[in-house]
């Protein structure tokens, strides 16, 4: 049989084989190009850059049309204050928690949790949070690349630790007693 015994169309089988160890944790939008930034990794990166300023500028507009209507209803100023109050403090407080993820782990899940609606109200901040850090890197790449070369250099401490055959090691100066 040929080399190329493989439907047209699939990768060969080294491309699917995984190197031993550990692996790189894909990122939303990259992957896992992050690792040697390569596979259009620039590209995506302004993608996410262009992508994520233009939702927060459609959201603001979003917003101002709904501020527009209240002005419409003729809800009063207290409401309007209030609404913008509550859009501002809600994005600033999304953008900070975004902007710490990329950097470090949560250390309270439940909190995270519980704060879910309150970024979802600000979703404007966490898209600008994507947007800045976008402009340097890719969200969260610095975290995870931490991450997996100390994951690396620990599977590569363990591994060279290891000499030959573990079953042989029984044979070198220590006997076993015999059942009888």
């Amino acid at each position: 049989m040929s080399e190329n015994s493989a439907a047209p169309g699939t990768p060969p089988a080294t491309a699917t084989a995984t190197a031993p160890g550990p692996q790189p944790e894909p990122i939303r939008f990259f992957g896992t190009t992050w690792v040697g930034r390569d596979g259009g990794y620039g590209l995506r990166r302004a993608g996410v850059a262009v992508g994520s300023l233009a939702a927060a500028a459609a959201a603001c507009l979003v917003l101002r049309l709904a501020y527009e209507g209240l002005e419409i209803a003729e809800a009063g100023s207290f409401v309007g204050i209030l609404v913008i109050a509550m859009f501002s403090v809600c994005s600033a407080i999304a953008f900070r928690k975004t902007w710490e993820g990329f950097g470090a782990r949560p250390k309270d899940p439940d909190r995270e949790d519980a704060l879910r609606g309150l970024k979802s109200i600000g979703f404007i901040g966490s898209l600008l949070a994507y947007f800045v850090r976008s402009l340097t890197e890719a969200p969260g790449e610095k975290l995870r690349r931490t991450e997996y070369e100390t994951a690396r250099a620990q599977f590569e401490k363990r591994r060279s630790t290891r000499t030959g055959n573990p079953a042989a090691r029984g044979t070198s100066g220590r006997k076993r007693p015999k059942r009888g």
